[in-house]
């Protein structure tokens, strides 16, 4: 009754071989969303300079100040 059959072996191994490349197959399909968050994530991996009026650190070549002002000196340098 609980014997194993050939069918059944070959039923299990086509099983396994299935869900084996389909893993493989989403693991390639989500491989490029996954170097496109690399590519963003070193992006954002930048050096932050300190406001010489505020303070406040920001990143080179932000376009408005954190603080909301519109004369930071920050605004637009590229440190």
């Amino acid at each position: 009754m609980l014997g194993f059959s050939l069918q059944k072996l070959l039923l299990l191994a086509i099983v396994i071989a299935a869900v084996w490349y389909g893993w493989k197959w989403l693991e390639r399909r989500g491989g490029s969303a996954s170097a496109d968050k690399a590519e963003d994530k070193a992006a954002l991996d930048q050096d932050l300079v300190a406001c010489s009026e505020c303070g406040t650190y920001v990143a080179p070549g932000l376009s408005t100040c954190p603080d909301g002002r519109l004369d930071c000196p920050m605004i637009g340098h590229r440190g």
